[in-house]
């Protein structure tokens, strides 16, 4: 006990003491630390305004002013991959440089050959190269990609040649080769009629103006084939008819139906058209654009002069339509 008392003696003599010592008592050490979170506080807001007003910084995506194909010149590029589609046509994707797009122009096809470096070059009879045209069905703006959906054709010299081409190889293209230029609203009515593996133009057109909200044109295609599992893209244009009911309609028409077949049936005929190609009189309103196998184009629309239009024929001609409503590709 006499300890304690002892200590809180010299504690209350220390107090004492301190009380009224002539010195002050030496100052509290100052600290930065409110400073420095003060001005941490101060960036922190100034960063969050920027952000919040105008988002985190980005890189602008160069734009691409060149296609890597060349409209005068083969140039070779390499098949990444093939995607099956039925018994005897398959999508073939060849790989462009760089993640570039195609920019190829709706509507135009390319020409295509062996590869330059092919061990095995696909020759005609007379030695040169065997040269055939074919429409790409991938977007023009697609990235790194450009597909063709072809279709084996038994004595087609160069369906066979693709189908026979693996991953990694290579197939020289040209192009592209405009063939019509589609232009937004510059026709109130276009009828597309098509045959077989001449779907892949309409395609092409089709895709690009539907998905164009500004383009007000209504399209009808009749689309004939042998049997149902001939119907190219079936899916791709059901789904556009259920997108664009306002702006699209399709007709499908088999030669030899199968099971419960609800669609036309036989050949495109002059009845067939007259229900649903708009007619010739609506003038310069109208356009009506053909593609298929020579013997369908040419009963339907009359014959190609060579590169040429030619004439309008056929069912077309007995319907009223003139040069400037026809187009043949």
């Amino acid at each position: 006990m006499s300890f304690i008392r002892a200590s809180l003696s010299a504690r209350t003599f220390v107090a004492h003491t301190r009380r009224y010592a002539t010195a002050p008592p030496p100052p509290a050490k100052s600290s930065n630390l409110p400073l420095y979170l003060s001005g941490a506080g101060v960036a922190g807001l100034a960063a969050y305004i920027y952000i919040d007003r105008y988002g985190p910084e980005v890189t602008p995506k160069k734009v691409q002013e060149k296609s890597p194909l060349d409209p005068d010149n083969f140039v070779d590029f390499k098949l990444k991959k093939i995607e099956p589609y039925n018994h005897n046509t398959a999508k073939y994707i060849f790989e462009l440089p760089n993640g570039e797009a195609s920019l190829l122009p709706v509507a135009s096809c390319v020409v295509v050959k062996s590869a330059s470096d092919s061990p095995e070059p696909l020759l005609g009879k007379n030695e040169k190269p065997i040269i055939r045209p074919y429409t790409p069905v991938s977007p023009s703006d697609a990235e790194g990609e450009l597909t063709f959906l072809i279709k084996r054709y038994e004595g087609g010299k160069m369906s066979q040649y693709i189908h026979n081409l693996k991953p990694g190889e290579k197939l020289a293209i040209k192009g592209p080769i405009p063939k019509i230029a589609i232009e937004a609203n510059k026709w109130e009515e276009v009828g597309l009629i098509a045959g077989g593996s001449g779907i892949t133009p309409m395609y092409q057109i089709l895709h690009h103006a539907l998905n164009d909200p500004s383009n007000k044109t209504r399209f009808t295609l009749i689309f004939a084939n042998v049997t149902p599992a001939d119907i190219l893209l079936k899916e791709e244009f059901d789904s556009l008819k259920a997108k664009y009911p306002e702006k699209f309609e399709v007709v499908y028409v088999l030669d030899k139906p199968e099971g419960d077949w609800k669609g036309a049936v036989g050949y495109v005929n002059k009845r067939l058209i007259e229900q649903h190609i708009p007619p010739a009189s609506l003038g310069e309103k109208v356009k009506v654009m053909v593609c298929g196998p020579p013997g369908q184009v040419n009963a339907i629309a009359g014959k190609k002069d060579g590169m040429k239009q030619g004439q309008v024929g056929g069912v077309l001609k007995e319907l009223g339509y003139t040069e400037d409503q026809v187009f043949k590709f």
